[in-house]
């Protein structure tokens, strides 16, 4: 029980995070030069955006969850288990983010869902 809670953390802080910190990488605007001076610039901007920062504190509080369950079940389960993260960012991209997400990319969800569920299988 303890290890589906702390797998279900790990799915859904990552993949919580990664939509955050798209969102907030969207607002930062396209990175597109070299130039030192503008580098450091956008890196501000990007440490004061909310979005980004509330984006990587799901994503650490992802990492931790997936560090302490790996402390006692087996990689075999855990990283497999994970992968449910794809669908789960996929869903939160279609309806926060508003992205377009083409039947081939619904197809391979599909897919993803079916090869955890094999593999969750005793």
């Amino acid at each position: 029980m303890m290890t589906t809670l702390m797998i279900a953390l790990v799915v859904l802080g990552g993949s919580i995070g990664d939509v955050f910190i798209t969102k907030g990488m969207k607002q930062v605007g396209e990175i597109a030069t070299l130039n030192a001076r503008e580098l450091l610039r956008i890196a501000g901007r990007t440490l004061t955006n909310r979005w980004f920062l509330v984006g990587v504190l799901f994503m650490a509080l992802s990492f931790f969850s997936f560090l302490a369950v790996l402390s006692w079940a087996d990689l075999s389960l855990v990283l497999p288990a994970t992968s449910i993260s794809f669908v789960i960012t996929t869903i939160g991209a279609k309806l926060y983010l508003q992205e377009k997400i083409s039947p081939v990319r619904w197809a391979g969800i599909v897919l993803v869902c079916v090869g955890v569920a094999l593999i969750s299988l005793p």
